[in-house]
């Protein structure tokens, strides 16, 4: 992340600054546009290189004459404080006096006491770590954009903007566009087995936002909610942030353990899941499984937030249908995403909500966010629609397929059964557990040292009792480029191995 001291180098084309003339104070019009611009520069409001808006403009968004303007400019071009450049317009100084230089950042100064108070909500422990945001080998969430279908992608998107008119930049339905919800109904039933017509179908920026809406909406501040342990950490922080109280419960090669749910906690408001493919472990929640969790939220009045990650990408077996699909009682919120197919910034993802909660979830969505952005819904319309997202998945799986099967034999190949592998039946990632001795973390930053970007398995588990290993992703890691990342790790691995 930048600073916040970094200097700002866009010109902005002109735009005004903040500048307020008094036609009736002593001080002349020239004098105040003088001042106002000095103290702009000085108090880092106006950056070096930033064009300022020419005489004429200003004059008509002042509603005076060009003449004191001009003398305010010749004034300030003078002391150096602006810089004329021919045919461009005039600008504030880039090579301003160092005092002055220094002084035009915004800064965030904490008190000498500490730092500010806010909301206990807000106050989540927020780490950063090399591995969470990094592209590289073994780097989480990252996709095959190297088989991206740019040109069609490209096409797709020119041919929408050409069609842009005034009812396209207006606010649109607090649902999302209805053609692409109805696209989008046709698609989740088909694939994914989920009953629902488009009306039950919100538009969101993805996951996390789902997340929250769910979390404001299905839950009181302080109602105990399931969660998977281990688990996903940005699903905890949307649930904290929303006051709940988190009862973790473990998962098994079945997934969640309905059961243990219930001793910590049998009456908890609401149970977070991943049914599909389990984050991190990797487990697909069994049958019997998915109709005990089914049977615990209808008989005390819960929820189940059904997050179906990484569904699209199974290797080993047949895909598996939806648990929305399976509720007979109108207790399941289904929540999906397009950032593990398509890419993460398209940032559109989807609730499927039941029918008596609809009007809820649209009256707090427009409270908090109004709409979803039109323009991409309408572009992945088309790309749906034209089965191009149909061939992207088809031949993403093929090359997913391979980078995995590449990284579990190269893992086998360099620690043999020093490694556990886990959830290599599906998705994008594989866990791995370490021998007994080895602290995932410590191996973590030295990997990160050699571009290695590898999540330690610890940090998803709330409670003290942890695993040691790691989560690997291989979406974007070339198959070329999979042996020699592997060796790399495995010298890392032996290296704090002889450390002890």
């Amino acid at each position: 992340m930048a600073s916040t001291n970094q200097m700002i180098t866009k010109s902005l084309g002109g735009i005004s600054p903040v500048i307020a003339v008094h036609r009736g104070a002593a001080k002349p019009l020239h004098r105040q546009i003088y001042d106002a611009y000095r103290d702009g520069i000085t108090a880092g409001q106006l950056s070096p290189g930033q064009q300022v808006p020419s005489s004429r403009a200003l004059s008509s968004e002042l509603g005076i004459s060009r003449i004191p303007i001009l003398e305010a400019y010749s004034q300030l071009l003078a002391e150096g404080y602006f810089e004329s450049r021919a045919g461009t317009g005039t600008f504030v100084s880039s090579s301003l006096p160092d005092q002055l230089a220094s002084s035009a950042h915004w800064s965030a100064e904490l008190s000498q006491s500490g730092s500010r108070r806010v909301s206990r909500r807000a106050d989540l422990t927020v780490w950063r770590r090399p591995w969470m945001h990094s592209s590289g080998p073994f780097s989480i969430g990252q996709l095959a954009f190297d088989h991206f279908p740019f040109s069609v992608w490209s096409t797709l998107m020119a041919r929408r903007a050409r069609k842009v008119n005034a009812s396209s930049l207006n606010y649109s339905d607090a649902m999302g566009d209805k053609e692409f919800r109805e696209t989008l109904a046709l698609y989740l039933r088909t694939s994914r087995g989920v009953h629902c017509d488009p009306g039950q179908i919100m538009i969101v920026s993805g996951s996390q936002q789902a997340l929250d809406l769910c979390a404001r909406i299905l839950v009181d501040p302080g109602d105990p909610v399931w969660v998977e342990e281990p688990g996903y950490g940005l699903m905890r922080h949307a649930l904290k942030l929303a006051g709940c109280r988190l009862i973790p419960v473990p998962v098994d090669d079945q997934g969640l353990d309905v059961a243990a749910g219930i001793k910590k906690s049998a009456t908890a408001r609401a149970a977070y899941v991943t049914p599909s493919h389990q984050y991190p472990l990797g487990a697909t929640m069994s049958a019997s499984r998915r109709m005990q969790l089914l049977d615990w939220a209808h008989k005390v009045d819960s929820w189940i937030v059904e997050d179906d990650y990484d569904s699209e990408y199974r290797y080993e077996s047949m895909p598996i249908a939806s648990l929305q699909g399976l509720d007979q009682g109108s207790r399941v919120i289904y929540i999906g995403t397009f950032s593990k197919t398509l890419f993460p910034s398209l940032r559109i993802g989807y609730i499927v909500i039941p029918p008596d909660l609809v009007d809820r979830f649209a009256t707090v969505r427009g409270a908090t966010d109004i709409c979803a952005p039109h323009f991409y819904q309408s572009v992945l319309t088309d790309f749906i629609d034209q089965g191009h997202y149909a061939r992207h998945l088809r031949k993403t799986r093929l090359i997913y397929n391979e980078r995995r099967y590449t990284l579990v034999n190269a893992l086998q190949r360099a620690f043999g059964s020093g490694l556990q592998i886990m959830g290599a039946e599906a998705g994008m990632h594989v866990a791995v557990t370490l021998p007994p001795g080895l602290e995932d973390y410590e191996i973590s930053l030295r990997a990160a040292e050699q571009n290695l970007w590898i999540w330690p398995l610890s940090t998803t588990y709330m409670g003290k009792n942890t695993r040691q290993g790691f989560i690997l992703g291989f979406g974007s890691t070339k198959l070329s480029e999979m042996p020699k990342a592997v060796r790399c790790l495995q010298e890392v691995v032996l290296t704090r191995q002889k450390r002890g």
